[in-house]
């Protein structure tokens, strides 16, 4: 017998993931003719900017068997092409949810047919040759944000008045108004910019050095703690990353993130931080950088672009990105754990193998790494150097 108190599960974090992806809205309420050209619409306006998508069902007539596209009608599960302008799958199974999610997650924003499928949030059209139809999905509008009037309409239907008691309160356009219905979308994903933690890498062992990185005094301070005060000034949270057994040699006043993804490096520090908090960006420094200074972060921060998985400086020796100076946004999440699936354990490789923003920094010697005794002796003479410059 099972205690009530038992949990069979792992409570964690989840993000706010809809049906299909992270940002989404069903128009419903008229024909998908309708929605379809709304959508394009939208799609023109928006796209140069973000990334769209959009999911609908095939109309077939009623009795008409459909024939399975390529390779499937032959017995294939998934079939690939390659097109000229654009790439194009086939699956021969039944996805839901958590597929979906994963096929979208790179989509900053989703539209969904609400004639044929459900998504979190809801755009409803008043159009009186739809009236019934909308009645019987009334159990859909769970989240509206926009009430639209079709050319047949001059008020909204009293049953929506009953479904949202707080009609009154949403936008209301005509169908006809594009403008006002692009800005909306453009508003709500401006709003939707994910806030900005700081993650200060502790982790390490440092053997090339052969001191811990972390506990050096390069400005008053252990370089862990110099770093993770820098960020307090442009992050909501800041947490220095270590490992469980580090946790009792850091200061209290210090909010920490201990690997949940043990033995992986740096890689295992950045899902860990996610785990915790999989819908905010993580700003990721290495704690070797004593050359690392206020102007260096705020570049990274004012260049930051969120519609990529990462923005990133352009290492100065490489000329590759710097995936531990790095701001990783919560795109990335999944993309990482699927590299992990495969084996991968590199942030670099990610970064390299995906869209990112990649910077070039004003001051390239901010980026140094100090791994060797070497290193260490050049970064106390430049630090020398700077302090008799001011």
């Amino acid at each position: 017998m099972i205690s009530r108190e038992h949990k069979k599960h792992s409570d964690i974090a989840r993000a706010g993931y809809g049906n299909f992806a992270r940002h989404e809205w069903a128009i419903l309420g008229t024909h998908c003719g309708i929605i379809k050209n709304l959508a394009d619409e939208i799609f023109r306006a928006l796209s140069p900017t973000y990334k769209c998508g959009y999911a609908d069902a095939q109309h077939t007539d009623k009795g008409m068997e459909q024939e399975l596209p390529g390779r499937l009608g032959s017995g294939a599960a998934a079939e690939y092409t390659s097109q000229t302008h654009y790439q194009q799958f086939h699956f021969n199974k039944n996805l839901g949810p958590f597929q979906f999610r994963q096929i979208f997650a790179d989509i900053d924003f989703l539209l969904v047919n609400g004639n044929h499928h459900e998504a979190s949030s809801q755009v409803v059209v008043i159009d009186n040759t739809k009236m019934a139809s909308l009645q019987k999905r009334v159990s859909q509008l769970t989240h509206v944000d926009l009430l639209l009037l079709a050319d047949n309409a001059n008020e909204v239907f009293d049953f929506i008045k009953v479904a949202l008691p707080s009609w009154k309160d949403l936008p209301l356009y005509k169908l006809s108004d594009t403008e006002k219905i692009i800005d909306f979308f453009e508003s709500k994903l401006r709003n939707k910019k994910p806030l900005l933690n700081g993650l200060v890498l502790a982790g390490g062992n440092s053997l090339r050095l052969g001191r811990n990185k972390a506990t050096m005094d390069w400005h008053g301070k252990e370089q862990q703690y110099y770093m993770a005060d820098l960020l307090k000034n442009y992050c909501e949270e800041v947490f220095i990353s270590c490992t469980e057994e580090q946790k009792p040699a850091l200061d209290n006043d210090y909010k920490i993130i201990t690997d949940s993804f043990t033995g992986l490096g740096p890689y295992g520090a950045i899902l860990s931080a996610f785990r915790e908090h999989p819908s905010r960006a993580w700003l990721v420094l290495a704690c070797d950088l004593p050359l690392l200074n206020a102007e260096t972060i705020r570049q990274l921060i004012e260049q930051r672009h969120v519609l990529v998985m990462a923005t990133a400086f352009e290492s100065p020796f490489d000329g590759l990105p710097e995936p531990l100076i790095a701001i990783w946004e919560p795109k990335s999440y999944p993309v990482l754990l699927s590299f992990l699936s495969q084996g991968y354990t590199c942030p670099r490789k990610a970064l390299r193998n995906n869209e990112i923003n990649q910077v070039k920094a004003t001051d390239p010697d901010a980026l140094m790494n100090v791994n060797t005794p070497e290193d260490s002796e050049r970064a106390r003479q430049l630090l020398l150097q700077r302090s008799q410059k001011v």
